[in-house]
């Protein structure tokens, strides 16, 4: 089983070329490597509007509705928005959506987040929230792992997937280290080899998840980490898809996954 938790559509300023072109490529990319199932979000701009948020959820729905067994979604949104539960509601309970993506409107440890936070609790649905350290050209409200970890003690009942492994793993993993409700995927850096041995052996292997950030950052890069990484054939079998089909799992015989 293999399942990339982290998946993205593009439409920059609205345009639905860029995300038709990354459907094909990642489609193709799929069927290259036997990919089981991807989950999806659309993104545009650092900052949506409300309106901006529909077209883009609108967007996976539509991806998952092309392609029903391959393609789950995360419903994407901007806390800051007075709507925001509203659209998580339609997201989960009337689009199928499997979780919830937070990028880079806010940290992901403010306020107005809580009530996502709880809303996705009580849908029993996984956050994934962007993590990124930069050296230069940090992001205004771009979360890292000090971040991540107070939304997790806040909320310990939460599903949290921190991404891309904080892209300074030494530096980010270490404040979710203690937060067994934080799951991490390696997705969208160029890491350095050793980097996926580092988080097995901080967070181990049942709370890391195989994810790409495809089609950009190259679906080769995280799979090829992957297979070289030190792992026993059990572990490797949990990151490709085991930990995921855990963690997307719902409370209840009629919950999706």
């Amino acid at each position: 089983m293999l399942i990339d938790v982290h998946v993205h559509l593009w439409m920059p300023n609205g345009s639905r070329e860029r995300a038709q072109s990354d459907k094909k490529a990642i489609l193709k990319t799929c069927e290259t490597y036997g990919v089981d199932q991807i989950y999806v979000s659309s993104l545009g701009g650092l900052y949506p509007d409300e309106q901006e948020i529909r077209m883009l959820n609108a967007m996976t729905r539509e991806f998952m509705v092309e392609h029903p067994q391959l393609v789950r979604g995360y419903c994407y949104l901007n806390p800051r928005h007075a709507n925001t539960l509203e659209v998580l509601r339609r997201g989960i309970e009337e689009q199928g959506m499997s979780g919830i993506k937070l990028w880079v409107a806010t940290f992901c440890d403010d306020a107005c987040v809580d009530p996502v936070v709880e809303q996705a609790i009580a849908y029993d649905v996984p956050i994934l929230v962007h993590a990124f350290h930069k050296a230069v050209g940090q992001l205004p409200y771009e979360s890292l792992g000090e971040n991540v970890a107070n939304l997790a003690h806040r909320y310990p009942e939460a599903k949290i997937i921190m991404a891309h492994l904080g892209a300074n793993c030494y530096r980010e993993l270490r404040p979710i280290r203690d937060c067994h409700n934080v799951w991490a995927d390696f997705s969208g850096s160029i890491f350095h080899n050793d980097d996926l041995n580092y988080a097995r052996e901080l967070l181990g292997a049942d709370r890391l998840l195989f994810g790409t950030d495809m089609p950009d950052a190259g679906f080769h890069i995280s799979y090829g980490q992957m297979l070289s990484a030190q792992l026993t054939p059990e572990e490797r079998e949990k990151i490709a898809g085991g930990n995921a089909l855990r963690l997307f799992k719902r409370r209840g015989s009629d919950a999706k996954t």
